[in-house]
């Protein structure tokens, strides 16, 4: 046999650590011997995906040994025409995971830098990691909002990206149009600002949220991120669109897989986008629940930050936040310990049905008397 050396990968392969999603509820149910779990983790729409969507789902399955539609034609064109931009103009990923990770691929080497803050979603310096680019990581203000003044102040000549999450993930804080307005005039031109959106459905009802695609629309250059798996109750189907300037987009579809939106994903985005009285009664449900567990928490004396997603950020210190997060899972309730945003003394807890909602409470009473 002929003696060879596999060849290695990247260095910064070696170093780079995986992201580390929330477990399933069959994981838990067998780890811990339990007939019965929620799953309040992963801020997914516990009402599930629109009729429609589900109606063409089953349809979708008759054509699934054909390739999809390489460039999502129809799910473009009804994003596109919801968003009030050309074609050119919007792209489509896996989730908006895959386009924060094309950003990344189209723009970044080894000697670039993204800005990002302290607690923000973990993707982003992921995307710039395995790049070997740099991460500049900036504090959040004592309200964990997003200092966008100081983010604009850490912003060097080999600054590439800068992600802000609005609202944030993990902590629900969000920015307002007066700020996100005075961060785009702080920005020099080298750099590609980037607006997560993924709650956007559930932030807009804050008056003074800043919506990414109307200051798009007044011309100026930005990258807006949008998602199908929160509010639209989508998130197994791994659908996620992006809307920005046409050469930014043309980068990104550049470095595209072909094909990386499966048929069915491209139907129910189509069915989804059609059904705008699911969301608003997702939307409507997840609001009144929300009050009802913040109400439950300060009866409690328990601190939590004000969200403007679907999830809220509770505060369990002194007891830390994994600790807390086990023994809930051992009485089959899943959520989110936050260890590797830097919130040790934090859980964050998806808003779920009220029978979901009313279980998480009386796990996490009974966490607090052991």
């Amino acid at each position: 046999m002929t003696d060879y050396k596999l060849p290695k990968p990247r260095p910064v392969v070696d170093k780079f650590e995986p992201y580390l999603p929330g477990r399933s509820l069959d994981q838990v149910k067998k780890e811990h011997g339990l007939k019965h779990a929620v799953k309040l983790a992963s801020n997914e729409n516990p009402l599930g995906p629109s009729p429609r969507v589900v109606a063409v789902l089953r349809k979708s399955a008759e054509c699934a040994h054909l390739y999809p539609d390489g460039f999502s034609t129809d799910l473009r064109t009804a994003v596109a025409g919801r968003a009030g931009l050309p074609l050119t103009r919007v792209t489509l990923g896996a989730g908006s995971d895959e386009l924060i990770e094309l950003l990344g691929r189209a723009y970044l080497t080894a000697k670039d830098r993204i800005v990002v803050s302290r607690h923000a979603f973990i993707r982003y310096r992921m995307a710039a990691e395995i790049m070997d680019a740099g991460v500049i990581e900036v504090p959040m203000g004592p309200d964990l909002k997003h200092d966008l003044a100081a983010m604009a102040r850490a912003v060097t000549p080999e600054t590439k990206l800068l992600f802000v999450a609005n609202p944030n993930n993990p902590t629900g804080t969000y920015n307002t149009t007066n700020e996100v307005r005075a961060l785009l005039d702080a920005l020099p031109g080298h750099v590609l600002p980037v607006l997560d959106e993924a709650y956007y459905e559930y932030a807009r009802t804050k008056r003074d949220y800043a919506d990414g695609l109307a200051l798009l629309k007044e011309g100026r250059r930005l990258v807006v991120l949008r998602t199908f798996s929160k509010a639209y109750g989508m998130a197994g189907l791994r659908l996620g669109w992006g809307a920005g300037p046409e050469d930014v987009v043309d980068a990104l579809e550049r470095v595209r897989p072909p094909f990386n939106i499966n048929a069915a994903a491209q139907a129910a985005g189509v069915a989804a986008l059609a059904d705008r009285g699911h969301v608003n009664r997702s939307v409507r449900g997840m609001t009144s629940e929300m009050r009802k567990l913040e109400k439950a928490l300060n009866a409690r004396d328990v601190e939590w930050t004000p969200s403007a997603g679907n999830f809220l950020m509770i505060k369990t210190s002194p007891r830390p936040g994994k600790e807390v997060f086990e023994a809930l899972i051992r009485k089959g309730v899943i959520v989110r310990s936050l260890d590797e945003y830097g919130l040790p003394g934090h859980i964050r807890v998806t808003v779920g049905l009220p029978s979901e909602n009313r279980l998480f409470l009386k796990a996490f009473d009974e966490t607090r008397g052991t």
